[in-house]
């Protein structure tokens, strides 16, 4: 199969699937707790355990870690994985070569993995940073290896996030060396068509099916319907705050403060303490004109600390936005008549009238409406 990865740029590259085996997990040893003993961990042993092996599609660090990221998101979406790397649910075994300029195209040409280069295979990595520093460092121990006319051995190696570098951990087979063979114990699977009809059916919306989804039905830009795949648990937060309010609104709301708060608090959005209807009510009060988008900062500071929902807040501290134009205009007169010079001057320079703006802004505290305190604003000074 292909998997189609978004990259940094918002663009969009495929990776090839060679194959996807399953196994059971082995039992480990550990030979760092003790300078005399070695330790047998067979916690994880006979765990269900999934290899998705790609097609060498990838030519940056960049592009492997966006590839991992979007196989992570699509394991989590069909409840396959957690995607927690720091437990080692998701594991990274990193193959890293390196060619002369040219030669991979000749590679994509001809299928002749010659083209490509002796390859190195980076053992049970971890986090996306330290995927994208293997293979930078990798990468660079191969060419000056190359350049210093040496060659490169097949073998596997382990990263050292403490030294980020790569060290050699065994040499590596082959895969004619593994000696596969059918077991005679084990009967060959006959999977009949009709039962991976069913499955197919039955798979919940894929990220790519929610982005597209997102951005047809919602009217979303692509980047923000990226950003809210990245977790199944924010795009559903995104749709249930979203009914029948402005999208984009809400969407900025999500991927913006939501979000920091959470990453401030070292949370994701399946621990969101905030209920979606809390955004969608803040959005509802801006829409209204109840409150500003700058006042709602401030609701939206007491609501998380937990002083209830955003209409509760506003009431409690009386931060609903002024749209008395008899209030305004009050504020904008005793401001033209304290600054003579300057409201003479705006004529000739009508970017000063921001500077009333903002003075209009502090005398009511930051609640009127500035949408009439330009239009009032710009009466007066005859713009």
């Amino acid at each position: 199969g292909v998997v189609e990865v978004e990259a940094e740029d918002g663009s969009f590259f495929n990776v090839g699937i060679e194959r996807l085996h399953l196994e059971q997990d082995a039992g480990k040893l550990i030979h760092d707790l003790s300078p005399t003993e070695s330790y047998v961990d067979l916690n994880r042993a006979g765990t269900a355990l999934m290899e998705i092996v790609s097609r060498p599609d990838l030519r940056t660090p960049e592009e492997a870690v966006a590839y991992v990221k979007k196989i992570r998101t699509i394991l989590v979406y069909l409840g396959t994985c957690d995607g927690d790397m720091e437990k080692g649910n998701l594991r990274a075994d990193v193959n890293v070569s390196v060619c002369r300029a040219g030669n991979y195209e000749k590679f994509k040409a001809t299928g002749d993995f010659s083209f490509l280069g002796t390859r190195c295979e980076i053992k049970n990595v971890n986090s996306f940073r330290f995927i994208s520093q293997a293979i930078q460092y990798e990468a660079r121990r191969q060419i000056e290896i190359l350049e210093d006319g040496g060659s490169i051995i097949q073998e596997t190696r382990l990263f050292d996030p403490v030294k980020g570098e790569t060290r050699s951990m065994r040499s590596k087979e082959e895969a004619q060396d593994y000696r596969y063979f059918p077991d005679p114990d084990l009967l060959p699977l006959d999977l009949e068509e009709a039962w991976i009809a069913e499955i197919k059916a039955s798979l919940p919306e894929l990220p790519d099916d929610k982005r597209k989804r997102l951005m047809s039905q919602y009217g979303l830009s692509q980047y923000d319907a990226i950003v809210l795949i990245s977790e199944q648990a924010k795009a559903d937060y995104f749709e249930a705050a979203a009914q029948g309010r402005d999208a984009k609104l809400v969407a900025n709301w999500v991927t913006n403060e939501v979000s920091a708060r959470l990453a401030a608090d070292g949370k994701d959005f399946s621990e969101n303490p905030l209920p979606a209807a809390h955004v969608a009510q803040l959005v509802e009060l801006i829409e209204t004109n109840v409150i500003s988008s700058k006042i709602a900062k401030e609701v939206f500071d007491h609501v998380w600390n937990g002083e209830g929902s955003p209409a509760e807040v506003v009431e409690k501290h009386g931060l609903k936005q002024v749209t008395d134009t008899g209030a305004i205009e009050k504020a904008v007169d005793e401001i033209i008549a304290a600054n003579p010079d300057k409201a003479a001057a705006v004529a000739e320079k009508p970017q000063a009238l921001g500077w009333f703006v903002g003075q209009v802004m502090k005398a009511t505290g930051g609640k009127a409406n500035p949408a009439a305190v330009n239009d009032i604003l710009k009466a007066k000074l005859g713009l």
